[in-house]
C-alpha cells in the first residue's frame, strides 16, 4: 500500500532531493569548497568532474580585449576590463578562472537549470561566455551581484555535442572571502549573496542543498558519521565537515624563491587534499547511479596571493601560475598552456605558455562538436 503522508520537514527535503537526482538525465558532477584562513586568506577548490576528457586548456587574457556574448543579433558585448586566467571546457568556454583581482568564477553542472525563453528583443548571452563576462568585469563578487540582479540580459544555455543542453550553476568568490551562487530555476535567476555560502555541488537546487545539510547537522552526522556515496548532496555534506576541520592557521613555509618571491603552500595544499578526498575514482562505475561522473581535473584558486594550481587526474600533473607573473596590459598577446592530450607539468608552468589565437566561444545557434 502506498504510503500518502506528505514529505515535510528536513527528512522529506532529503527524500525528494534523493529522486531528483537519480535522474539519469544527468551526466556530470562538480564540488567546489571556499577557505577562509584566520588571517584572512582566502582559496577557493573546484572538482570538475566530468564524463570524458573536457580537451581543457588554460588561456591567459589580457585586459581590453573586446568581446561579446555569442547570442546572436540581440548579444551584449563588451571590453575586457580584468586580465584573467581560465580553464576551458573542450576550448568552446569558460569553466573555471580568476581574474588578476582574486575574482574566481568554478560553473557547475546543475541538471535542474531552465534559463527560459528572453522577451522578444530581449538582450541575451551565451553559457559559454557567461563566466568570462564576469571575471572580465568585476572586482569582487558584491560588484557582479549587483550588476547581475538588474538583469539586462538573459543568460541562454547552448546545446553540446551529445544532443543535450549545458545546464550549469555559476559560483563566484573574491580575495574578501564574499561568495554567491547564481542559478537559473524556471526562467528566474536566483542569487544566494553571503559568506557562509562555501560548499557547492550539483543537484538539487542550492536551496534544497542547504536543507540537506541542515537535516545531517540534525542527525548528527556530521560528528557521528558521514553519508558516503559519490552524489551531489553526500558530496555536499562530507565537503562542509572536512571544510571545518581544516586548520586555520595559515604555515609560513613557502615555495619557489623567497617570500617576497613566491606563496605560502600549506593553505593551498590543505583545501588540494580536501578536493582529492571528495573526488570519484577515475573509472567508477555504478549500474544503479550511470549519472556518476570521475573526477578528471581539480583546480585551488589563492585569490589572496593570486595563485591557481592545477590537478589532473588523468596525468600525473600539478603546477600552479602566478596572475602576478603573467602579462596582462591591453594588447598583451593571449597565450595557452596545452593540457588537452596528456600534456604533463610540475611546479611553475608560466614559462610554458605559449602565444596563442583565443579559441571561439560557442554560439547559441552552433552544437559543439561530438567526442
Amino acid at each position: 500500500m502506498r504510503n500518502k503522508r506528505p514529505c515535510n520537514g528536513p527528512l522529506g527535503v532529503l527524500v525528494a532531493a534523493t529522486l531528483v537526482f537519480a535522474s539519469p538525465g544527468s551526466a556530470e558532477a562538480c564540488t567546489r569548497a571556499l577557505y577562509v584562513a584566520n588571517d584572512g586568506t582566502v582559496i577557493v577548490g573546484r572538482s570538475m568532474d566530468w564524463g570524458e576528457d573536457m580537451m581543457s586548456n588554460m588561456w591567459v587574457l589580457p585586459r581590453g580585449m573586446k568581446r561579446d556574448g555569442r547570442g546572436g543579433k540581440n548579444t551584449i558585448s563588451w571590453e575586457s576590463k580584468y586580465g584573467s586566467l581560465i580553464v576551458s571546457a573542450y576550448d568552446i568556454g569558460t569553466a573555471d578562472g580568476m581574474n588578476e583581482k582574486g575574482l574566481v568564477v568554478n560553473e557547475l553542472a546543475l541538471v535542474e537549470s531552465n534559463y527560459g525563453k528572453p522577451p522578444e528583443g530581449a538582450k541575451v548571452i551565451s553559457l559559454s561566455t557567461w563566466p568570462q563576462y564576469v571575471l572580465d568585469n568585476f572586482a569582487t563578487v558584491a560588484e557582479a551581484v549587483a550588476d547581475l540582479r538588474k538583469e539586462t540580459f538573459r543568460v541562454q544555455t547552448v546545446v553540446l555535442g551529445t544532443g543535450r543542453p549545458a545546464n550549469m550553476h555559476l559560483v563566484i568568490s573574491d580575495a574578501t572571502g564574499d561568495s554567491a551562487v547564481l542559478e537559473y530555476i524556471d526562467g528566474k535567476l536566483v542569487i544566494h549573496h553571503g559568506k557562509q555560502y562555501r560548499v557547492v555541488t550539483n543537484s538539487p537546487t542550492y536551496d534544497k542543498q542547504l536543507a540537506i545539510m541542515e537535516y545531517w547537522k540534525d542527525a548528527g552526522g556530521t560528528s557521528k558519521s558521514l553519508p558516503g556515496t559519490s552524489r551531489a548532496a553526500d558530496r555536499f555534506v562530507r565537503t562542509t565537515f572536512l571544510l571545518d576541520v581544516l586548520p586555520g592557521e595559515v604555515s609560513p613555509t613557502y615555495i619557489s624563491g623567497t617570500p617576497q618571491q613566491s606563496f605560502k603552500f600549506q593553505a593551498p595544499m590543505a583545501v588540494l587534499s580536501l578536493m582529492r578526498s571528495v573526488g570519484t575514482p577515475l573509472g567508477f562505475a555504478n549500474e544503479e547511479q550511470p549519472w556518476v561522473s570521475s573526477t578528471i581535473w581539480r583546480t585551488v584558486s589563492d585569490s589572496t596571493n593570486r595563485v591557481v594550481i592545477f590537478d589532473s587526474a588523468l596525468t600525473p600533473a600539478t603546477f600552479w601560475v602566478k596572475l602576478d607573473e603573467l602579462d596582462l596590459k591591453p594588447g598583451a598577446p593571449v597565450k595557452k598552456l596545452q593540457l588537452a592530450g596528456g600534456k604533463t607539468y610540475s611546479g611553475n608552468a608560466l614559462s610554458q605558455f605559449v602565444d596563442a589565437k583565443l579559441f571561439t566561444f560557442q554560439d547559441l545557434t552552433d552544437v559543439a562538436p561530438a567526442k
